[in-house]
């Protein structure tokens, strides 16, 4: 059904603003707030735009990217804390791999 990345959520440092894809609007209401947080908080502290994605296989993705010359952006903390979203979060993005995969992709529970 989906052959490209599926957009869950962004978050912008430059525009001030955080965005969920309407497709995904019947997620649970902490869920999206926990996800708005996570994203906005992270743009805050880092800089860029953060936008995390569902890749063809239902993986859910972090990708980073700044303005060129963005002197304020923090490179190597941006890898760090993907890193610890990774850990901290791990329950909540590996739900939302399966609801994904579930219910976008088709896949049966094994």
């Amino acid at each position: 059904m989906y052959q490209d990345n599926v957009i869950l959520c962004a978050s912008s440092a430059y525009e001030k603003k955080y965005y969920l894809n309407e497709d995904f609007s019947s997620l649970p209401k902490q869920v999206k707030d926990e996800l708005q947080i996570m994203c906005v908080l992270y743009t805050e502290e880092i800089g860029g735009i953060l936008t995390l994605y569902f890749d063809e296989d239902g993986n859910l993705e972090f990708e980073v990217r700044c303005d060129e010359g963005d002197l304020l952006f923090d490179e190597i903390g941006s890898v760090l804390k993907i890193k610890q979203l990774r850990e901290d979060k791990k329950d909540l993005l590996e739900a939302l791999e399966l609801f994904f995969k579930v219910f976008y992709l088709g896949e049966e529970i094994r």
